[in-house]
């Protein structure tokens, strides 16, 4: 077993990791919170600006004759209608038409492309390369990245950096120097809020961090770790690879395996560009419908503190979002899970993402989600919702 090591900011993460608090993602150590409550990183997020190390994301360059014709194989949307300097959230899928992973694809030039991926997958592409004039290169060691979200991020960057940031669109990316840093610049992030994406060569990833850290302390600026982001993305209804959904290539058994139609994704679909993996079974799968559908859930809180005012106590609220299949009724029977959830701060509810039948996932309809109350299994009622929970006008101002 290989151990866990440091991301490129590990040496500036570490010292500020007062809660000894780590996880490990994708083999390296990351800080699940900087301080022993990760409250107040949360509302960095949300008030002025949080510094989240995303170094462990995979990343893949692709260029060459055939970039283009390869990139449309392996996503579901149409890299042909991507910009150049434009970014594209999309899936991968296998031959049966259910998602291996989401991802993002940057457009670098005409036939040069990046992914930032949760799981590995040079293999799969090389697979799927064969026969074309296509190279693929794993960058992820080679390349640093921190995520600068919250509403004093533009000011911030705007300090350090000679981009044009007030013209810079959501889902869009830039080069310019931050600090002394030469970086790549993505307006995207996974918060759900106005954030950036600071992509750098992992040789100058201390200098990056030192400036912005410099910089953003008049404008609020505190590192935050994994617990922060976990609930600003269920706030923003964003999905987890192996907790909202399991990758085809990891699933067990049928069941486990979950189209994008499925997972909230079915807008990355475009059918009508040239074959590509999986769109023959996604066509059928259109035509017909999907068994199961994503969906929010919103928990009746009065149902939820009258069934813990039953037990003769307070209710108890889940502070960091939970994880796990949490089973959904109706009628007295499961008829989904929901897989995230917890306490949101800032819209003060207590929220869920969930999957159930088809048939069921209307907005308006009323659930009962399982909840344990001093050691006893209850029901809840709860009440479908289309996410985002929360979804601020300044994320694409």
């Amino acid at each position: 077993m290989t151990m866990p090591i440091g991301t490129p900011f590990h040496s500036r993460t570490s010292a500020l990791c007062l809660s000894h608090n780590w996880r490990v993602w994708s083999g390296y150590v990351v800080a699940s919170s900087y301080a022993v409550l990760h409250d107040h990183e949360y509302h960095a997020i949300r008030n002025s600006a949080a510094l989240i190390d995303i170094s462990p994301l995979y990343k893949y360059d692709i260029s060459g004759k055939d970039a283009l014709k390869f990139v449309n194989r392996v996503i579901t949307r149409n890299a042909a209608k991507c910009a150049l300097n434009q970014a594209l959230y999309t899936c991968l899928c296998d031959e049966e038409g259910k998602a291996i992973q989401d991802g993002t694809l940057f457009r670098l030039g005409e036939s040069r492309f990046r992914f930032h991926l949760a799981d590995p997958s040079l293999r799969w592409f090389q697979i799927n390369a064969t026969g074309m004039d296509v190279n693929i290169q794993d960058v992820s060691e080679r390349v640093a990245a921190a995520a600068l979200q919250g509403p004093t991020s533009r000011d911030i960057l705007k300090k350090i950096s000679d981009a044009d940031l007030d013209q810079l669109k959501f889902f869009r990316l830039t080069f310019a120097d931050v600090g002394s840093v030469q970086a790549m610049i993505s307006r995207t992030g996974y918060t759900g809020d106005l954030g950036y994406e600071i992509w750098v060569p992992a040789t100058q990833a201390e200098g990056l961090w030192d400036r912005l850290m410099e910089v953003g302390k008049p404008y609020g600026i505190t590192p935050a770790g994994m617990l922060a982001l976990d609930m600003a993305r269920l706030e923003a209804g964003f999905i987890l690879l192996e907790v909202d959904y399991t990758s085809a290539e990891k699933a067990l058994i049928p069941a486990q395996k979950y189209s994008p139609f499925e997972i909230g994704l079915g807008w990355t679909v475009s059918l009508d560009k040239e074959n590509f993996v999986g769109r023959r079974a996604l066509l059928e799968e259109k035509q017909r419908g999907s068994p199961r559908q994503l969906i929010g859930l919103e928990i009746d809180w009065d149902d939820y503190e009258r069934l813990h005012q039953e037990a003769g106590l307070a209710p108890q609220l889940p502070t960091a979002a939970w994880r796990g299949g949490i089973p959904l009724y109706r009628d007295n029977q499961q008829v989904g899970q929901a897989t995230t959830g917890g306490w949101s701060p800032t819209i003060k509810k207590y929220i869920a993402l969930a999957t159930v039948q088809g048939n069921l996932s209307q907005p308006g309809t009323e659930l009962l989600m399982e909840v344990t109350v001093e050691h006893v299994r209850k029901k809840v009622r709860a009440r479908i919702v289309k996410p985002p929970f929360f979804d601020p006008p300044r994320k694409r101002a």
